[in-house]
């Protein structure tokens, strides 16, 4: 974890701010997700998530983009619509925090050379790290994690922001995240001791979604936004 954090901070202030410019902000929004308890609506939030976002702007089309979110995330099968579901009656609460780098990329240009109104849609990958509360199946009701679970996921995110001042841009996301864990839920223990009461989709993973508003603030000198030697 340190070594990511001393990685983010050089990469954001060891370049000089006449090659780029820079964005800090905040996110606020909603968790929800889908896996093997509870609803499977994708776009859903039902509880409260926030963050921080940096951006290091290198054209009018793409910047790369470090964040750190975090928020909780429940399921209750008593709010399916699937029968068999009601009738198992699991339930569990959890908290996600996650560390993310990737790239996002506009529609269309953005350039933060011109002050008149900015806007277009846009879309971020990347790789996530994130940390997790791990369950055993027969404790799961009681929402006790046994230990930290932590694993990577892959962000799916679509976006659209806007300048709304010379120096600010807000911006409106839904992202999906694609887990390589199989246990947000305690469906799929990684003890082998509760091997033959896992249930669920056993070959299908979890996935959970931030959904919200950012906010952010632009400042450095006005990048170059053209080829080396112009």
């Amino acid at each position: 974890m340190k070594k990511l954090a001393l990685i983010i901070l050089f990469t954001a202030f060891s370049t000089t701010s006449k090659a780029q410019i820079h964005e800090v902000g905040v996110f606020l929004g909603g968790t929800n997700y889908v896996g093997d308890v509870g609803k499977t609506t994708y776009i859903d939030p039902n509880e409260v998530a926030f963050g921080f976002i940096y951006k290091w702007n290198k054209s009018i089309r793409h910047s790369y983009r470090f964040s750190y979110m975090q928020g909780g995330i429940k399921g209750n099968d008593l709010d399916s619509k699937v029968p068999s579901r009601n009738l198992r009656e699991y339930s569990f609460t959890n908290t996600i925090k996650e560390v993310s780098a990737g790239i996002e990329f506009n529609f269309f240009p953005f350039d933060l050379h011109q002050f008149d109104m900015q806007y277009t849609p846009y879309v971020f990958t990347g790789v996530n790290y994130f940390w997790h509360n791990n369950f055993e199946s027969d404790n799961i009701n009681a929402g006790k994690g046994f230990d930290s679970g932590r694993s990577f996921s892959i962000p799916m995110v679509l976006g659209f922001k806007a300048r709304v001042a010379h120096s600010f841009i807000i911006g409106i996301e839904a992202g999906a995240r694609y887990t390589l864990s199989d246990n947000l839920d305690g469906s799929n223990s990684p003890n082998d001791n509760y091997e033959s009461i896992r249930f669920g989709n056993l070959n299908s993973n979890d996935w959970y979604m931030f959904t919200g508003a950012t906010l952010t603030y632009t400042f450095g000198e006005n990048p170059c936004f053209c080829p080396q030697g112009k």
